[in-house]
């Protein structure tokens, strides 16, 4: 028995001034109860209870000790109650973690609806296209893009992440469009993070990885997007990114056979399954009902080959057990784009 259980028998105790009645009530036996009072008393070295046959009462030690027991047996049931609520009712700091673009572009825009949702939540965002210790840092969430690697943290995958290879029409009429692989060589294909290839997956499923070039590299997601614009190289890029671009005819798809690795996502990672906070619950399911297997950035454009996949519905460790998914903790800079 822990020492607050020993603080809540003497305290039942000394209320009903019976040791059997104090053991009903606790589902102890009258032994028991008299074994854990004696070892109390024996580790105050004080008498608290005087006892005769017919009468239990306390001393004057033990009538002080009585009074200020019970504020701490207060106090002790004040904090679980606090525990329990936050975890059963969103409410408190929530911190993030996202990728710049993603955040600004499919987050922010949607905090409103949130908030309105879960008035009781208060946010924290911090964005960064570079790789953060989420466990470290002390972020409650965090979401990543791309192919995630072994950790011991949990992911949930939250959207597809459908990336084609496009330029801008200015780019393409100085540079004839690629019409295979082995054409890339000769393209300035822009770079982020420290990607070194392209992980493409062809028409029939199969997955090439091309190494390519290019006389720009960037840790930021925007900047090379505007680059792209400008008619600086050739990118492969998410949807979510520049589905308004290939709209408008600011970009244009090349290549359409070949799209990005269908082992890219949006996920969101979190420390631990266990005790999940109600906060981040809330916070990861708004997304996942938000964005769906068919996120709404691809509904107004025509996606050149199949979806990455449906939306994740289950939390998933690490493969340290089969067929669970990997997460970001360990993730090759190469798969990821922003938050990396």
């Amino acid at each position: 028995m822990t020492a607050m259980t020993d603080l809540e028998i003497f305290a039942r105790v000394a209320r009903t001034g019976n040791m059997s009645a104090a053991g009903r009530e606790m589902g102890l036996s009258p032994a028991v109860v008299s074994k854990r009072i004696s070892l109390l008393e024996e580790r105050l070295n004080a008498r608290l209870f005087q006892r005769t046959t017919r009468q239990l009462t306390l001393t004057e030690t033990g009538d002080g000790y009585f009074k200020r027991v019970v504020d701490i047996i207060a106090l002790f049931e004040e904090a679980e109650d606090f525990v329990s609520r936050r975890n059963t009712s969103p409410r408190g700091l929530l911190k993030v973690t996202a990728p710049t673009s993603f955040a600004r572009l499919h987050i922010a825009p949607h905090l409103p609806a949130f908030m309105e949702r879960y008035p009781d939540i208060e946010l924290d965002f911090q964005l960064t296209d570079n790789f953060v210790d989420i466990i470290r840092d002390g972020f409650d969430v965090a979401i990543r893009i791309g192919e995630l690697a072994d950790s011991s943290l949990v992911a949930r995958k939250i959207a597809p992440d459908d990336r084609l290879l496009c330029a801008s029409p200015k780019y393409l009429a100085e540079n004839p469009a690629p019409q295979k692989l082995a054409d890339l060589e000769r393209h300035n294909c822009l770079l982020a993070g420290s990607q070194d290839g392209w992980r493409l997956k062809d028409k029939d499923g199969r997955e090439h990885q091309v190494r390519v070039e290019g006389s720009i590299r960037s840790n930021s997601s925007d900047f090379i997007r505007e680059a792209l614009l400008l008619g600086l190289g050739l990118g492969l890029r998410s949807t979510w990114d520049i589905a308004p671009e290939l709209e408008r005819g600011e970009l244009q798809v090349v290549m359409p056979d070949f799209t990005g690795s269908s082992n890219f996502a949006v996920h969101a990672v979190y420390p631990c399954r266990e005790f999940l906070p109600a906060k981040v619950h809330a916070f990861i399911d708004f997304l996942t009902e938000l964005y769906g297997p068919d996120p709404y950035w691809n509904k107004s454009m025509k996606i050149p080959t199949g979806s990455t996949g449906a939306t994740g519905d289950q939390n998933k460790r690490t493969s340290r057990r089969p067929g669970a998914r990997k997460t970001t903790a360990d993730a090759s800079p190469a798969g990821l784009i922003g938050g990396i």
